[in-house]
């Protein structure tokens, strides 16, 4: 019964929150990208539940620790609802299966490209996947997404030359681009 649940804008975090400067860990290190608070602020204004699903193999590797990930991701969370968006949940997976580090070297399924981290969500968040859209900025991102039943499924690529499509996922190098998508889906 999908009546109850709610559909979802999973997003992954570096590439397409904040800009990835290679295993961000600190406030200070922190730039987002341009135009996501209003894009999420769409998604949100139309009933769409907001999850971080984010890899973070920094922590499996040594980088830093689930600490200082919690910090970055409160602050995150708080700058979202500065602009009146309430971030529902943040899965992340640190584990790496080569490179990390005792506990976190192994495989995962909630390591994307695995959907654990959507199938969990869902199951938290009474979420409706076939009515949810996923934005990652890697292929791993879009084979969670897909694995995971998403429906709508989109990757951000800044270097793309216009709006396509590649096989079941949008191709966008702006995310005002997934706006007008998100008009277009609407107005069906």
């Amino acid at each position: 019964m999908t009546g109850d649940r709610r559909p979802a804008l999973l997003l992954d975090r570096d590439g397409v929150i904040n800009v990835d400067t290679g295993y961000l860990h600190r406030i200070e290190d922190c730039r987002f990208v341009d135009g996501i608070f209003d894009l999420v602020g769409q998604f949100a204004a139309r009933g769409f539940t907001v999850i971080i699903v984010t890899n973070q193999a920094g922590i499996g590797r040594g980088y830093f620790g689930e600490a200082e990930f919690a910090t970055l991701m409160n602050w995150m969370r708080f700058e979202f609802l500065r602009h009146g968006i309430t971030i529902a949940g943040v899965y992340h997976c640190p584990d790496h299966p080569t490179e990390g580090i005792g506990i976190y070297r192994r495989d995962n399924p909630w390591r994307k490209p695995g959907p654990g981290m959507f199938l969990q969500a869902a199951v938290d968040h009474g979420l409706d996947l076939a009515r949810s859209w996923s934005i990652g900025d890697k292929a791993s991102d879009i084979e969670a997404g897909r694995a995971a039943g998403v429906g709508t499924l989109v990757l951000f690529d800044p270097a793309a030359a216009a709006v396509g499509r590649i096989d079941d996922a949008w191709v966008v190098p702006r995310l005002a681009d997934v706006s007008e998508l998100l008009l277009a889906a609407s107005a069906e």
